[in-house]
């Protein structure tokens, strides 16, 4: 019994149960105003009908007293008195004694009154003591004699208690169905919310893995279901990212840090001279500043995934930006005997962090330097371009050299990837994944492209929608 009432106290307690019960009582109102309204309506008309009925006859009587006197009319009123279903009729004298009619009883005030009015009354037929409801008209004749004109309400009230019954049993049947209804939504609500909540706990026991069922109705629960798994799949991007981060700090700095360590070592075994130990401090603090760049670099790769870099966004030129970065690349680019090309087109206007797209492209040509002016490159060109494509700003950054198999192109934007071709040149395998997280941070992408031969990296930012001016309207003078 307990339980029971813990499954309907739970059930109660539901914001579905409250909305079918807030839409119940809603409808049951408005079946009870509507049906109100009919059995008023139609109680009106009824009685209508009776006083024309009424109205019709007192005419046709008063006719026949005027024009065929006092005979002609008791005999018209005793004829249609007995007639079946026969209008109540009375013909008195001045002093109140009948004369014609099937009126038996009535109470005392009833001919002294006008207009017409509900009153008691027997018929003359009748053996029953109880009297009965009769909606009537009194009308005063030439010479004081008084007609009185009538009809029984009976149909009135059996058409009034029929319409309360219906409205009884209607009331009852919503009540049920309502009941019935509002229990079965929210049983079905209520188990898509249990089954939620018990992924959930096992999600938060460790279940990754673990999805919310999507019914395919494409209500707001499947809709919300969506939107948690996709909350969860983004969640689990991010945290496979943070153990892919973790594994290759512990593996890819190891060698790095053995690296110092050994030469701190080998300084403090053989230096004998302050020179030599100028010159292993000096190693040693080489070695440390590139630690500190990797570190550098995780750090903003990672504040760029996270979305924690958006504070600074703001609106810029790309095309200065581009230009500006060429332009410091270009004594670089001369040294190591390589042709800069640069092609950029005027006012790219973007969204987004001018440090952090310098940054990215600095990265793009530390690589395209790095493979583009090697020894085997069949030409030592590199172009910088920028361009409005399809509503985006395009910008690449092209070299020469050996290139990248299309098979690798997606794994080389991951964290400290290199492929063994590189692996002889410095380097940590940082610069696509920063400039990719820069770009997925201005809601654009990072694609790799054959150069033929060579490699094509292209950065698509979209073009920020310039609002033209309104040309100003003049009254002409």
């Amino acid at each position: 019994m307990s339980v029971f009432m813990s499954a309907i106290g739970k059930l109660v307690r539901t914001t579905a149960f409250k909305l079918s019960f807030a839409y119940l009582l809603i409808f049951t109102i408005f079946a009870f105003v509507g049906l109100g309204y009919v059995a008023w309506n139609a109680q009106r008309l009824l009685t209508e009908q009776f006083v024309s009925t009424i109205e019709g006859e007192i005419d046709s009587l008063s006719n026949l007293y005027r024009f065929g006197g006092l005979r002609r009319l008791v005999t018209s009123v005793e004829r249609r008195s007995r007639a079946p279903g026969a209008l109540i009729y009375l013909v008195t004298t001045e002093t109140g004694e009948r004369v014609a009619g099937n009126v038996g009883a009535l109470p005392p005030d009833v001919l002294g009154r006008t207009g017409q009015f509900e009153t008691l009354y027997n018929r003359t037929d009748e053996t029953e003591t109880r009297p009965d409801v009769a909606i009537v008209r009194v009308y005063l004749l030439p010479g004081g004699f008084r007609l009185l004109v009538g009809r029984d309400i009976e149909e009135r009230r059996r058409l009034r208690d029929i319409i309360q019954r219906a409205f009884g049993y209607s009331l009852l049947f919503i009540g049920v169905l309502g009941c019935l209804g509002g229990w079965f939504i929210t049983r079905r609500v209520l188990k898509r919310v249990d089954d939620m909540t018990d992924i959930t706990r096992h999600i938060m026991a460790g279940d990754l893995g673990g999805r919310l069922k999507v019914a395919g109705t494409g209500d707001e629960l499947d809709r919300l279901a969506e939107n948690l798994n996709a909350m969860l799949d983004r969640i689990g991007e991010l945290m496979r990212g943070m153990q892919e981060v973790s594994d290759n700090i512990a593996h890819d700095l190891k060698t790095p840090l053995t690296r110092l360590r050994n030469k701190a070592d080998e300084a403090l075994r053989t230096a004998r001279t302050p020179d030599e130990l100028k010159t292993a401090l000096e190693a040693t603090i080489d070695e440390s500043d590139n630690l500190i760049r990797i570190f550098n670099a995780l750090l903003m790769i990672a504040r760029l995934e996270a979305g924690s870099a958006r504070e600074g966004l703001a609106d810029f030129d790309a095309a200065e930006a581009v230009r500006g970065v060429a332009e410091l690349y270009d004594a670089l680019a001369e040294e190591a005997g390589v042709d800069l090309e640069v092609s950029v087109d005027d006012d790219l206007p973007v969204h987004g962090s001018r440090e952090l797209l310098g940054q990215a492209m600095s990265n793009l040509l530390d690589n395209a330097l790095k493979y583009g002016a090697s020894s085997d490159a069949p030409s030592k060109t590199i172009s910088v371009s920028a361009h409005r494509r399809d509503g985006e700003v395009r910008i690449a950054v092209a070299d020469r050299g050996p290139g990248i198999p299309e098979a690798e192109r997606g794994r080389v934007l991951e964290r400290f990837v290199r492929l063994e071709t590189a692996r002889s040149r410095p380097g940590f395998g940082l610069g696509l994944s920063l400039a990719a997280a820069v770009a997925r941070l201005h809601g654009g992408a990072l694609r790799l492209e054959d150069n033929e031969p060579g490699l094509r990296v292209v950065l698509a930012l979209p073009l920020k929608a310039v609002e033209l001016p309104q040309p100003s309207l003049q009254t002409a003078a």
